[in-house]
């Protein structure tokens, strides 16, 4: 025999459960101390300084001949 469901509480623990993996996610990006985000962005300003160190000129046009 088939078990008998409230469809009404299954909604709401549905939504609860959606909530709370949301709040999860946000937790994690945005639950971070300072010393974390001005680590990660010292770590980003350092990544595109070397890839702009490296970058490599143009090379010449011909409509300057």
């Amino acid at each position: 025999m088939a078990e008998i469901v409230n469809l009404r509480q299954a909604h709401k623990r549905k939504a609860r459960e959606d909530r709370e993996r949301v709040a999860a996610g946000n937790r994690a990006l945005h639950g971070r101390s300072k010393a974390e985000r001005e680590r990660d962005r010292k770590a980003d300003e350092k990544a595109v300084s070397f890839l702009d160190g490296h970058r490599r000129s143009p090379p010449p046009s011909s409509d300057d001949a």
